[in-house]
């Protein structure tokens, strides 16, 4: 089932929802400071590429540091990114079958917008809920 939920995610815009973020990781590497943002973005690409199957879990060892990378992510990326998630969401949830993508793209909508201090497991992972 994850398979083809992840397929029709796919060709019903998880695609552009990927290259969203990973353009926005390009950009953001261009500039030294801004590298580990980009980095971060292409974890979010990786994960709105094939989301099904995979969580987001909070990292116990993010501290300060992480919040003040979301609150500038916020600025350089993440209000653009996550408007793209509801827009998105909105146009999959006007067809029965596109419901369960919407649902899933205005889960991603968070962690659009703060997306250090997370890290992304395998759902079927025993140990991913354990404190890491």
């Amino acid at each position: 089932m994850r398979l083809l939920l992840n397929v029709i995610w796919l060709i019903f815009g998880g695609f552009w929802l990927a290259l969203g973020y990973a353009v926005a990781g390009v950009v953001l590497c261009l500039l030294i400071i801004t590298i580990p943002f980009g980095v971060a973005s292409f974890r979010m690409a990786n994960f709105a590429f094939w989301p099904f199957g995979r969580r987001l879990i909070d990292r116990r060892d993010a501290g300060a540091p992480s919040l003040l990378g979301n609150v500038i992510w916020v600025v350089l990326a993440g209000w653009w990114l996550a408007l793209a998630h509801i827009v998105t969401g909105i146009a999959q949830c006007l067809t029965i079958i596109g419901i369960p993508l919407g649902l899933a793209n205005f889960k991603l909508v968070p962690v659009s917008l703060f997306p250090l201090g997370k890290e992304i497991v395998d759902a079927d992972d025993p140990l991913a809920f354990v404190a890491r």
